[in-house]
């Protein structure tokens, strides 16, 4: 038996490539890759490190190799999406993107990742176009995955999960929806500024879509739990602390309206929606007889459809 293993070790020596066939090899990936011949290019450069990879002689042009595959996969995918074949494109990408990660290529790999998501973005636009919402989350989420920061991708997705959530009433869906809002409205940088602001401009027309659906089923609870879920996992969100007050407010316990309402309306990013707010909290005070507090409420009352309404309290309490 100690011979015969002997005798593979050997047999194994005798299957690896020289020194001089590995630079041969090198050569004609290189070769194939310079005249754009990258499904060669990739067949030799694999080789060149499955074959190199304990070759000290052969350690120079390993790393080459190990840098060069991805961007042979990329080139394919940017072919790829030229021709529209988008699967085929998403797939190549995909693939330059993990030899990057394991190769070490930071750089590769973000560029990657991009392409990933553009592609899944244009696959998934049509749907969209076409309202086919379920279709186009599916594909977006694909891309977002790849690259979160592409903004319009993000907001397309996101809108896609909203629909249809008040379509269904969905509170899974919705809570996914408003986490990818969320993320777009944090981002800080000044290029994404207008991306945030429609983000944040969404957040409150989608939330007070499904509100209005719930209110119309009855389901103060759900409206309530939908709000307090959002709070969990951001405790300055300003609309689930401006639906919080609204659901106390509708129920008509005032007392929690008093407690909630001064820090939900100092969150209100918005004049109408935190004269809003104002307008809830003078009428929780009028309500229990409070009257200073509730002019001093209604006189924090300065734009929307709130303001009428303020005015005319105002007008009324100081007779």
């Amino acid at each position: 038996m100690k011979k015969l293993f002997v005798s593979a070790l050997a047999l194994v020596a005798t299957l690896s490539l020289s020194a001089q066939d590995l630079t041969a090899l090198y050569n004609e990936a290189s070769q194939n890759y310079n005249t754009k011949n990258y499904p060669a290019a990739i067949e030799g450069f694999q080789k060149l490190i499955d074959e190199g990879m304990d070759s000290e002689e052969a350690a120079a042009m390993v790393a080459t190799a190990k840098q060069v595959l991805p961007k042979c996969y990329f080139m394919l995918g940017g072919a790829a999406a030229k021709a529209g074949n988008f699967e085929e494109a998403a797939a190549q990408f995909t693939k330059s993107a993990d030899l990057a990660d394991l190769y070490g290529d930071a750089n590769q790999l973000a560029k990657s990742k991009m392409w990933v998501a553009r592609v899944y973005q244009a696959q998934g636009g049509a749907a969209f176009n076409n309202k086919d919402y379920a279709t186009a989350a599916e594909i977006f989420a694909k891309g977002y995955a790849a690259d979160p920061r592409n903004t319009d991708m993000a907001l397309n997705l996101a809108m896609s999960y909203c629909e249809l959530a008040v379509a269904d009433g969905d509170l899974e869906l919705y809570a996914k929806g408003m986490e990818i809002y969320e993320n777009v409205a944090a981002m800080t940088a000044p290029k994404y500024a207008e991306a945030a602001a429609k983000a944040r401009e969404m957040m409150g027309l989608y939330t007070n879509n499904m509100v209005a659906r719930m209110q119309a089923a009855g389901n103060t609870e759900g409206i309530l739990a939908m709000a307090e879920s959002m709070l969990a996992k951001n405790p300055q969100n300003p609309v689930a602390l401006k639906v919080r007050v609204q659901v106390y407010s509708d129920a008509k316990d005032y007392a929690k309206v008093i407690e909630l309402a001064p820090e939900a309306a100092e969150a209100q990013p918005a004049e109408e929606d935190k004269s809003l707010v104002y307008l809830m909290l003078g009428a929780a005070y009028n309500a229990r007889e409070m009257k200073p507090q509730a002019i001093a409420a209604f006189g924090k009352v300065t734009a929307g459809p709130a303001l009428e309404p303020a005015k005319a309290a105002l007008a009324e309490l100081n007779k």
